[in-house]
């Protein structure tokens, strides 16, 4: 599930805006979601092999070129199709929450 979410994540990131990996990592550590960088490399060169990403070099001021990555017209698409499964499965779950509370207070 956290694999799944971790994707989902990281495309919610780069809908708005591209993004340096390490960039990527420090958000992702803001929303307490700790992901070494071994494994953001394997899911964004995953991502772009899928056509969900591309990237891009730019000269950096600071040592060697940096990749920026950002999500594509096709990684869109797919966003749009897990955003609409995650609200699926939160209805889903708040459903049985609330159930559950209204058992328990009865």
């Amino acid at each position: 599930m956290r694999k799944g979410m971790l994707e989902y994540c990281v495309l919610l990131l780069l809908a708005d805006r591209r993004a340096y990996p390490s960039d990527i990592i420090d958000a992702l550590s803001q929303a307490d979601m700790i992901v070494v960088e071994g494994t953001l490399y394997t899911l964004l060169n995953r991502l772009r092999k899928e056509g969900k990403l591309s990237y891009e070099w730019e000269e950096s001021k600071q040592g060697p070129p940096r990749k920026y990555y950002s999500i594509t017209t096709y990684g869109h698409e797919v966003l749009q199709t897990m955003s609409s499964a995650w609200d699926e499965i939160c209805n889903t779950v708040n459903h049985f929450r609330m159930s559950g509370t209204e058992t328990k207070t009865e």
